[in-house]
Formats: structure tokens, sequence, C-alpha cells
């Protein structure tokens, strides 16, 4: 069993551990499901004010992301690339902070209590990967220090994948 060690510095110095703990988990481990199911765990337990993480993966001849490992409440299952915070993260291949998601045009709810999201895209060498997602009950939850840690570990990931 692994152990993770409690979150209760800053949020940097939090960023700063799970970054630590995701590089350790997935060092040498190509399993790209058993990767991000790791991370959505740590993740879920690093983050405070949170009540979604996961990943959506992209599935090339459907032209959609499919929902994939995550902690929380049941999500919605398919995302049309282009669609919502998660599929046009996705199209523009570029982290969306998003603070108001009622304010959003075209967000797709799967879950009533999110307030504010950030989803960061996954690709590799021009191939679509998928995003990572994370979900907030609280608005304008997510900074540019959320985007740049997390960036950060998706590049860990990102590594790993052969």
């Amino acid at each position: 069993m692994i152990e993770i060690p409690k979150f209760q510095g800053t949020k940097e110095q939090n960023y700063e551990l799970a970054h630590k703990q995701v590089a350790a988990l997935i060092q040498g481990e190509e399993n790209l499901i058993a990767n991000l199911s790791n991370v959505s765990a740590l993740l879920n337990q690093a983050l405070d004010t949170i009540n979604w993480v996961g990943f959506y993966l992209y599935e090339e001849e459907a032209d959609q992301l499919v929902l994939g490992p995550f902690q929380g409440l049941p999500a919605c299952i398919r995302i049309p690339n282009g669609r919502g915070v998660c599929g046009s993260a996705l199209k523009e291949q570029k982290t969306y902070i998003v603070h108001d998601v009622n304010a959003f045009p075209g967000h797709i709810a799967c879950d009533s209590a999110s307030q504010s999201e950030i989803v960061i895209p996954l690709s590799k060498n021009g191939k679509m990967i998928g995003v990572l997602d994370i979900d907030s009950p609280v608005t304008s939850r997510f900074d540019a220090t959320d985007q740049k840690w997390l960036e950060k570990i998706r590049d860990l990931l990102i590594a790993e994948i052969s």
C-alpha cells in the first residue's frame, strides 16, 4: 500500500507535494488507466473544495470523449468533441478555467453542485488523448496556480505514455 502524506500546506506546497507523489506513483508504469486512476485518487485527496476529479478519454472514431477514471459522483459518459468545457478544451487543445459554469455557453451539467471547473487537455505528439477535468462547488475556485501545477502533473502523465 502506498501512503499518501497529508496535504496541509499552502496551495503551492500542496501542489509541489502532489507533483512529487504523482511522479513516484507513475514512474515506470506505462498502463494509462492505472496511472489515471492513481492520479485522480491522489488529486482528490490533495485538492480542497472540489467535488469531482477525473479523466475523459478521446475516442477518435466517434470524435468524442468517454468517461475514464475519476473520483466523485457518477458523471456524464460521453461528451462530443467541441461541446461543453471538456469538449472545448479538447478541440482547442488549451486549458480552460471557468469561474462560473452557469455562465459558460453550452456547459454540460453532470453535477448540479458544480460551480467552477478547470479542464486540462492531454495530447502527445499531436495525438489527442483526453482531458483532466476538476469541478468545484465554489465559484472562482481555480486560478493560474492550479493551471500551472495541473499542467505540470499532466506533463508527467504524458511522459509515461508510450
